[in-house]
């Protein structure tokens, strides 16, 4: 029996459409929902077991996959099976994590997967812009407590207009590319890229995509109500004690506000915040403690947030004794590895990073393919977070989302200041050695540094900052504090992160923790956020100004150069053999790319120092030498024969022709080497192609004056029969030849 099918549509408003639709497929899991737009198709699955796991956070996991077939295409690589999750699926994963979290109930602790799986693909279709509508689609179908539906939308400006969830080919029109996650009543999320818009920009474009939003949200409720909304399930909430919150928030508050105002440096605060938990956990007796020790130290944790926030709203003072609009002392440093193709040091209070940028060939660019995209990256950005940096000891199990997440941060922030025109593909690494704040900003600033430092002639130069927010809804106060640290992180109402140049923003990353946030706080949020952008901005440009004019020398240069497509495969060689013993007689590294507009060939020539380079581009322009009639060039003997000399052009070596013995001397010449010798230099004209032997002729005794009393021989007659030249061409001609042929053909037909 065909299952019933409940459906909703929502309409894009210029033509496209988004169905949501469950009902037909896995109807096993808690919540599922077939999500579509054109061709594409998503499939959203959600459950989360009755059990309430023995942990005090939510174990949610978002998983996000894109299958080959999708796409018809098969996985690429040896096993051809869809295995680890590619970077940009772990990135969609995050955007959709960030804003389901929030809203589940803080004591609900049931293991939860949500699980979007991509089925089919269309090419004007993104499917990462849905996956955030498919996840709360399928919770809003299943039981689970949950506050609100949400959603996420892509938003675009191509020629002045906003764009809902546009093409890829649209964004590489549009100068914003920013996802947003909302509920109906409030942003929660904000993360992209653009191309320096100013923060009232951002915030309208902000407003546009949540009005798209709100539309998607009110779908959901449809879709839920029609298919009959579940009573949210019960669960075993955690244990609390309103006496024992209020005991503790009494007995620790006014410590750890008197502790936070002195303004103590991160190690020393902690061990002093935690000497005041143990002190607290000492007036209960060990009983006590084993019944409900974990409630001591959760409301601990309340007073001494509540202590802090009301300490910067109260005094406009912060835990490391800054004003809220403050900056940490930074110092930097450039060329600080000496071995690396550029490098920079970058420390902000207690976070420091520092990036390193190798430069290579279109051979190095980092190949993405994913069902739903194939192409390449000539500039990206990796970020390593290491243990230590925090001060900790925790095993190491390969790139964690995190760093997925910040490096791809960094990267957006700084490939559009990377000149479209550079001929190298450009790899940063960002090596995080300390963190107590944003060190995905460091990263920025480092990378930003190193660059310069390499020789990347970068349009302008790029700093970032995080930022936070406390806010109070009942006064209507608020702080917005600079270059946040990562107590600030955590007790905060938005932590955001917004990068930039002097003339505007290139991307942004925004948790919004507190509903309702008006647009008017935002803009000065990200206005007092530019204020301390072009401080650092300052003093990253007071280490190098501009970048450096050369690469180092160690480095290698980067020479192209075009060639006609015809003179492609002479280049490479049979087998790869010319090209190959080039880059090893140049030690040089050589790459052929065909430009798939005018089809010629694009020749990347990388080494170190200038004398293999210039080897190369003498082969070349050795390959694409054509002299002028009538010009005069200078040869080298470089093979004797008995007929003539086989000479190479000076300026284009491996170019050969042949001086034949007629065209050596104005006298007659018996033996070549009466004239000339191997090795001997000397000039020759160039006539073309001889219409006779059909071959190029060169002349040495054209360009030497004619002996006294020279008397040329006279010109062959071409009519006289008994001449060497006409010898049988009467008789034996091939047209004669056919002639003769025909009587006897048909003598034979007779």
């Amino acid at each position: 029996m065909i299952p019933k099918v409940f459906k909703e549509v929502i309409d894009l408003g210029d033509g496209r459409e988004i169905s949501i639709e469950t009902g037909k497929l896995a109807k096993q899991a808690h919540g599922s929902v077939v999500v579509q737009s054109g061709k594409c198709m998503l499939l959203c699955t959600v459950v989360s077991n009755y059990k309430q796991s023995d942990v005090d956070f939510l174990p949610l996991t978002v998983d996000y996959r894109e299958k080959f077939a999708a796409s018809g295409r098969y996985p690429g690589g040896f096993f051809k099976r869809e295995a680890r999750p590619s970077d940009g699926e772990v990135l969609t994963m995050r955007l959709v994590d960030r804003v389901l979290r929030p809203l589940f109930p803080k004591d609900y602790h049931a293991e939860t997967q949500v699980m979007i799986q991509l089925m089919s693909h269309d090419e004007d279709v993104m499917p990462d812009a849905m996956a955030g509508l498919a996840a709360s689609a399928a919770i809003q179908l299943s039981d689970f407590p949950f506050e609100c539906p949400i959603s996420e939308a892509r938003v675009g400006r191509i020629n002045g207009e906003f764009v809902i969830n546009p093409t890829r080919a649209q964004l590489a029109d549009s100068d914003i590319d920013m996802m947003i996650g909302a509920s109906a009543d409030s942003v929660m999320m904000v993360e992209g890229e653009m191309d320096e818009i100013s923060e009232e920009e951002m915030a309208e474009a902000i407003k546009f995509a949540h009005e798209a939003i709100k539309e998607q949200c009110a779908a959901q409720v449809r879709l839920a109500e029609a298919f009959g909304k579940k009573e949210v399930r019960e669960y075993a909430p955690e244990r609390t004690d309103e006496d024992l919150a209020k005991k503790i928030h009494d007995m620790a508050y006014d410590k750890v506000y008197a502790i936070a105002k002195a303004g103590s440096a991160k190690h020393e605060r902690s061990a002093a915040f935690e000497a005041i938990k143990e002190e607290i956990k000492a007036t209960f007796s060990e009983e006590e403690l084993e019944d409900f020790g974990g409630m001591v130290s959760k409301y601990y944790y309340q007073a001494e947030k509540a202590a802090i926030r009301d300490l910067t709203l109260n005094e406009g003072l912060r835990l490391d004794g800054r004003k809220t609009d403050e900056i940490r002392p930074i110092w930097c440093e450039v060329d600080y590895l000496p071995s690396t193709h550029g490098s920079a040091l970058f420390t902000r209070g207690e976070t420091q990073a520092l990036a390193t940028v190798t430069l290579g060939t279109s051979r190095e660019a980092n190949q993405i393919d994913m069902p739903s995209f194939e192409g390449e990256e000539r500039f990206y950005l990796h970020y390593n977070f290491p243990p230590f940096s925090t001060g900790e000891a925790r095993p190491i199990r390969g790139t964690s989302r995190r760093e997925i997440g910040h490096g791809n941060l960094a990267q957006r922030a700084l490939k559009g200041m990377v000149p479209d025109e550079s001929p190298y593909t450009v790899r940063v690494v960002s090596e995080v050695l300390e963190s107590n704040g944003s060190s995905s900003m460091a990263t920025v600033c480092a990378g930003t540094m190193a660059l310069m430092d390499a020789g990347v002639q970068l349009i302008k130069p790029v700093s970032g900052i995080a930022m936070g927010l406390i806010s109070d809804g009942d006064s209507g106060k608020y702080a917005v504090l600079s270059d946040i640290l990562g107590d600030e992180d955590h007790l905060g109402d938005m932590d955001f992160k917004v990068t930039g140049t002097a003339d505007g923003i290139t991307a942004c990353q925004m948790d919004i923790k507190v509903k309702g946030l008006s647009y008017e706080i935002l803009v000065n949020a990200l206005k007092q956020a530019r204020d301390g952008r072009l401080h650092i901005l300052e003093k990253l440009t007071d280490t190098i100004a501009k970048p450096n004019a050369e690469v180092k020398e160690h480095a290698p240069t980067m020479v192209t150069r075009r060639i006609p497509n015809e003179f492609i495969g002479a280049l490479i060689g049979p087998g790869g053999k010319v090209i190959q013993e080039l880059q090893k007689e140049t030690d040089t590294t050589i790459v052929i790319n065909e430009d798939p507009v005018t089809e010629e060939g694009i020749v990347e020539i990388l080494g170190v120092g200038s004398k293999g380079i210039d080897a190369v581009l003498a082969k070349i322009d050795s390959l694409l030498f054509k002299p002028e009639v009538g010009s005069v060039y200078e040869v080298k003997v470089i093979k004797m024969l008995d007929f003539g000399a086989v000479v190479e052009y000076m300026d284009a070596p491996g170019n050969e022709v042949l001086l034949h013995v007629s065209e050596l001397a104005w006298e007659r010449t018996e033996n070549v080497s009466d004239v000339v010798n191997m090795g001997d230099v000397f000039d020759v004209k160039y006539f073309g192609v001889d219409p006779r032997t059909r071959k190029e002729k060169v002349s040495r005794k054209a360009i030497l004056p004619k002996p006294e009393g020279y008397v040329a021989r006279p010109p062959r007659d071409n009519n006289n029969r008994g001449g060497r030249d006409n010898r049988g061409r009467d008789n034996r001609g091939r047209d004669n030849r056919r002639d003769d042929r025909k009587p006897r053909e048909d003598k034979k037909e007779d």
